[in-house]
């Protein structure tokens, strides 16, 4: 069976990535393209996401939100099928703010995928892609099939810890 999102019309793009995440809709996400092991999403400035009034920054929780839609995408696009995923942990570099008034732009990979885990990083600019305002990389669940919650490891399934 073929990926999906390979050849992913631009308005299936926005309903598979953005708008099945009622917080991703609520960003105002805008999905730019896909392939195999990819994504790129757009966030345009709005002052409702402003974290600071006086400089009109956008608020680094947005820029968060926005990286971690972006590498959850990234994953989503690897395997034949739609599954889900669930982020487990995500690591960014806030290398400077982001411009007051300018879209976000944000492009995500997943560089490896294992039966359960996969890993992604992802970089975020506001117009000049040399003058990156943040990088992340990220770990991440992929459930199975109708799975929801992560897989349970072999044995009794509960955990002992050693004093």
């Amino acid at each position: 069976m073929s990926n999906p999102f390979h050849h992913t019309p631009p308005d299936k793009g926005q309903a598979w990535f953005i708008d099945a995440v009622p917080y991703n809709r609520a960003l105002g996400l805008r999905y730019v393209g896909s392939g195999i092991g990819h994504v790129a999403f757009d966030l345009p400035w709005q002052a409702e996401l402003v974290g600071d009034p006086e400089s009109g920054l956008m608020h680094g929780g947005v820029v968060t939100g926005m990286i971690d839609a972006a590498c959850g995408g990234a994953v989503r696009t690897r395997p034949p099928r739609l599954l889900r995923v669930a982020t487990l942990d995500l690591r960014i570099d806030y290398l400077r703010p982001a411009r007051p008034h300018q879209t976000l732009h944000c492009f995500a990979e997943c560089h490896r995928l294992t039966r359960h885990i996969a890993f992604a990083r992802a970089s975020c600019h506001d117009g000049d892609a040399e003058d990156v305002l943040a990088t992340a990389v990220g770990t991440f669940v992929v459930f199975g099939e109708g799975q929801h919650s992560p897989p349970r490891s072999q044995g009794s399934g509960s955990l002992e810890i050693s004093r």
